[in-house]
């Protein structure tokens, strides 16, 4: 069986440049109003500040003060990984074929989300439960749009309306991000007003990632590379630190070799967690090879595995892996749980 997913800036510091001309004045000397034009121009040159380098300062600092937290007490307070794990319903709202999120009524969909957090409480009673919602909140797009990136953002009032169901039944809440044909630094700033909200985290998809492609999504399969893993951890990084955040979460899909490159790259952050999510569909042996080869094998921090309704059962006898049996068969147990 193929084995595919189905279609479903950092706030640039302005460092300040002040030029200030004199007129020289006539003869060898210099007149009492150059002279004070020089010193004007002087004192202006040492007033200049690079608010980039001050941020970046502010970074540093912040980022070593979490390391030393983190020798400390093992994680930063708030963290959500590893002494939970995370039971999400993934798709989208507006969208009845991206996934569970949206295909079925709210209270229909909710009512079946609580017996799969049971099923994964019983099957792990050590560990509680985080439940959460995966909402597809930057969609690839079939279709060019205005400026030729493939790609289509929801509206403000979609985005609110999934963040209040979040909060109604006690879920955190993965805002996903599929670039099309443009990139990370042109999108995430779009989002930041709303991961400001604690409860509100990342989710990025290379499966769309398609500028190095040169193709629309859904041509080929596209890729992120560490460094693009690293942009989103550091823009999550910063958000926290600013905000005085608990950490956030960050999913990184992945069911090919090809989806993230160079990934021992990766540079972890205290206040980012960091879940290499096994995103692909089939039959239950595919999904476990996969997930040794891509996941086990190429580690960076947090495990993720997804199960699809749709997809993992065709063709019969094959079946959506129960929570005992992903618990028993991989290695390791994945942290963070996905149904699309």
């Amino acid at each position: 069986m193929r084995y595919i997913s189905p279609l479903s800036v950092l706030l640039s510091g302005l460092g300040l440049a002040l030029t200030l001309t004199t007129l020289s004045g006539c003869g060898s000397g210099s007149s009492p109003e150059t002279t004070n034009q020089k010193a004007a121009a002087d004192s202006a040159k040492t007033a200049v500040v690079d608010t980039l380098a001050l941020k970046r300062n502010a970074m540093r600092r912040d980022s070593l003060k979490a390391d030393s937290i983190t020798r400390a007490g093992g994680q930063l307070p708030g963290a959500i990984l590893p002494g939970h794990r995370i039971v999400a319903f993934y798709g989208n709202i507006r969208a009845k074929g991206m996934g569970i999120l949206g295909r079925e009524p709210k209270e229909q969909m909710f009512r079946k989300f609580e017996k799969v957090l049971k099923e994964w409480q019983d099957a792990d009673p050590s560990l509680p439960i985080q439940p959460a919602l995966h909402n597809v909140t930057i969609t690839a797009q079939g279709a060019a749009g205005s400026d030729g990136k493939y790609r289509l953002m929801n509206s403000k009032a979609t985005i609110e309306e999934v963040i209040s169901w979040a909060k109604e039944h006690k879920c955190i809440i993965f805002l996903d991000v599929q670039v099309g044909l443009s990139d990370l630094e042109h999108e995430l700033h779009k989002l930041e007003p709303y991961l400001k909200d604690p409860i509100v985290h990342l989710g990025i998809d290379p499966e769309f990632a398609m500028a190095t492609k040169g193709v629309r999504p859904g041509k080929k399969i596209g890729t992120y590379d560490a460094k693009d893993v690293n942009y989103a951890i550091n823009f999550l990084a910063r958000i926290v630190s600013e905000n005085k955040l608990p950490p956030k979460v960050l999913t990184v899909h992945r069911f090919t070799q090809g989806m993230i490159t160079n990934y021992k790259n990766i540079k972890l952050d205290p206040r980012v967690q960091v879940v290499m999510h096994m995103d692909g569909w089939g039959n239950p042996t595919l999904k476990k090879d996969s997930y040794h080869d891509y996941i086990q094998t190429q580690p960076v921090q947090y495990t993720g595995f997804k199960l699809f309704y749709e997809y993992d059962a065709r063709p019969a006898p094959h079946h959506i892996m129960t929570p005992t049996e992903v618990l028993a068969e991989l290695t390791p147990k994945p942290l963070y749980i996905q149904y699309q």
